[in-house]
């Protein structure tokens, strides 16, 4: 990971794809004790660190993650995102030209924890929760398509499960349908950028994600900037 962003009340890093923002049974050492490490070390901190879980991104996804590093930023940043006063946009590799070159889309997701895996369902199925996102083509190459991707909802793997149905599953992710894995187990969905009003300060924070050090993200990514 590598830290973006920080003060005294919170802190922003760039997650790897591979590493769990919060433990499980798979007992990888998870994102929020390496960065409470990190603080430990930085500060000469005794005794444990404070640090706030504020929100999460799937494993195998990289980009953009927030922590608390006061109860009182915590509270307010967890406030800020029920309140959807939170904006993230994402960028996804896809193989699939989508249907329309900008788009709002929105379905029902029902999540599985058994097989942990999310499916677009019908309103009324059980467990059925609203979603919506929506899309823009914003590079392209020969054989692969990026699209920017601001989430109006937060459902667990939303972008997977709704580019998926739309004929877009993500480069790398065969869990949603891609033909193929990344060798390093990565999809190419990426937290690109986080805006909001500082939870103390109320100064704007308007974060973005480096490139992926990949030659394919490189290539889109490098005609994204020349056109964003």
């Amino acid at each position: 990971m590598e830290v973006v962003y920080e003060d005294n009340h919170i802190i922003i890093v760039n997650k790897a794809p591979g590493e769990i923002v919060q433990g499980d049974k798979t007992g990888t050492v998870p994102l929020l004790d390496i960065v409470k490490e990190w603080i430990k070390v930085k500060y000469a901190k005794p005794g444990n660190v404070f640090l706030g879980l504020v929100h999460r991104i799937d494993r195998p996804v990289g980009g953009l993650v927030v922590f608390a590093k006061t109860s009182k930023a915590l509270s307010r940043m967890n406030n800020l995102f029920r309140q959807g006063k939170v904006r993230k946009t994402y960028l996804a590799i896809v193989h699939n030209r989508p249907p329309s070159d900008e788009e709002r889309i929105e379905c029902h997701l029902r999540s599985i924890e058994k097989i942990n895996k999310t499916f677009v369902v019908e309103p009324d199925k059980e467990g059925a929760q609203y979603a919506a996102l929506s899309y823009k083509l914003v590079a392209s190459s020969d054989n692969y398509f990026l699209l920017q991707i601001n989430l109006e909802t937060g459902r667990k793997h939303q972008i997977r499960a709704m580019l998926s149905n739309i004929g877009c599953p993500i480069h790398g992710d065969i869990k949603y349908g891609d033909r193929r894995t990344n060798t390093d187990g990565s999809i190419d969905l990426l937290a690109y950028r986080i805006q909001f009003e500082h939870p103390v300060s109320h100064n704007i924070i308007d974060i973005t994600a480096p490139c992926p050090d990949k030659r394919l993200w490189h290539a889109l990514f490098d005609n994204f900037n020349k056109t964003s």
